[in-house]
C-alpha cells in the first residue's frame, strides 16, 4: 500500500482523520510522483488527486520545517481555491512543523514580501499573483523541490497560461506535478517547457 511508505508523520495524520485505504487513483500515483518524476495526473472528481498533492508535498519535505524560502509551491486558480487549499493543509501540519502560506491577488504585494521573507515551506498562490512575487524580487526559489498545480485546466486561459511560463523559466532544478480532470493539448504543451521526460497518470 502506497500509505506504508509514506512519512511516520504522514501515516500517523492518515490514522487520526480514519484514512486506510489509497484510491486506486492514490495507488497508482503516489508511487511515481515519490520517486521524483515530472507527472501529468489526470481523472475525474473524488479519486483522490488533491490529497495525493498534500501527501507527497508532506512527503517530499519530510513534516519538518527548513530554511526560510518555500520548498514546495501550489498553483490554483483563484483565491477561494488557495483558502480552501490553505486549510486543508492545516489539517495535515497541524502536529509538524511546516509553514503554510496564502498567496493572492486580494493581499497587498508588499505585506506578502515581508510575510514570506519571515520563512515558510509551502506556498499556495494564483499564477498572477505568484509572477508578481517573482518579478518583485519578493520570493526565492532556490530551495523548490516540488511545484503541484491543483485543478489545472484553468491554466488553459492565456493570462494564467503566460504566467505559468513565466514563472517556471527562472525554477532550474524541481520536480512539477499537475492535477487535471483531462490532460488537454494545451496541458501537454509543457512538455516542451519545464514538464520534459514527464510521465502521465490517468484513471
Amino acid at each position: 500500500m502506497p500509505f506504508k511508505k509514506l512519512h511516520a508523520d504522514i501515516q500517523e495524520k492518515l490514522s487520526d482523520l480514519d484514512i486506510t485505504l489509497a484510491t486506486p487513483f492514490q495507488t497508482k500515483a503516489i508511487p511515481v510522483i515519490k520517486s521524483g518524476a515530472n507527472v501529468f495526473c489526470s481523472g475525474p472528481t473524488d479519486i483522490g488527486k488533491t490529497t495525493t498533492l498534500i501527501l507527497t508535498i508532506l512527503h517530499k519535505l519530510k513534516c519538518t520545517a527548513v530554511g526560510n524560502a518555500p520548498r514546495a509551491i501550489v498553483l490554483v486558480k483563484n483565491k477561494e481555491k488557495a483558502t480552501e487549499l490553505y486549510d486543508l493543509f492545516l489539517k495535515y501540519t497541524k502536529h509538524n512543523s511546516l509553514r503554510v502560506y496564502l498567496s493572492h491577488e486580494e493581499l497587498h504585494i508588499d505585506l506578502q514580501k515581508s510575510e514570506i521573507f519571515e520563512g515558510l515551506d509551502i506556498l499556495i498562490s494564483t499564477p498572477v499573483t505568484l509572477n508578481k512575487l517573482l518579478l518583485a524580487n519578493g520570493l526565492s526559489v532556490s530551495q523548490l523541490k516540488i511545484f503541484s498545480v491543483d485543478d489545472a485546466g484553468f491554466l488553459t486561459e492565456n493570462a494564467a497560461y503566460t504566467a505559468l511560463l513565466s514563472i517556471t523559466r527562472g525554477i532550474k532544478k524541481c520536480q512539477f506535478v499537475l492535477y487535471s480532470e483531462k490532460l488537454d493539448p494545451k496541458l501537454k504543451r509543457f512538455e516542451n517547457s519545464f514538464m520534459e521526460y514527464s510521465k502521465k497518470i490517468s484513471v
